[in-house]
């Protein structure tokens, strides 16, 4: 199956279990891989044939920033919902990342995988 990817989608956000982390708003960053096959739109040259990245981006960006999540994993669920529930992907694969969370290492976070077929969708 062919993937459309999104890469390092930074987002400011308030996240963390903390009482300081609960006053500021962090980055988190997404990497998505969506199953999608692109043979309609490899054909068609046509932007309604694909799936619109710029769309999926959008939406997430928007919830993200609205977003007052204590743990990636809450976060991650969520994203990955969205993208499955509104847009025509079948499954994926979400890295969520928080830069800067452990000292020593750049990022921590999640990576998950979800289907619409293991969510009964």
């Amino acid at each position: 199956m062919d993937r459309v990817f999104i890469e390092n989608l930074t987002v400011e956000t308030v996240i963390g279990i903390f009482d300081w982390e609960r006053e500021i708003r962090q980055a988190v960053s997404l990497d998505l891989e969506m199953e999608f096959d692109i043979a309609r739109a490899a054909a068609s040259d046509s932007i309604s044939d694909t799936l619109d990245y710029k769309a999926v981006s959008k939406r997430l960006i928007h919830f993200i920033e609205q977003s007052e999540f204590q743990l990636v994993e809450s976060l991650a669920e969520k994203c990955a919902a969205i993208v499955l529930d509104e847009f025509p992907v079948k499954r994926l694969k979400l890295k969520l990342s928080k830069p800067g969370a452990v000292r020593g290492s750049s990022a921590v976070g999640v990576i998950i995988e979800r289907s619409k077929n293991s969510r009964g969708n």
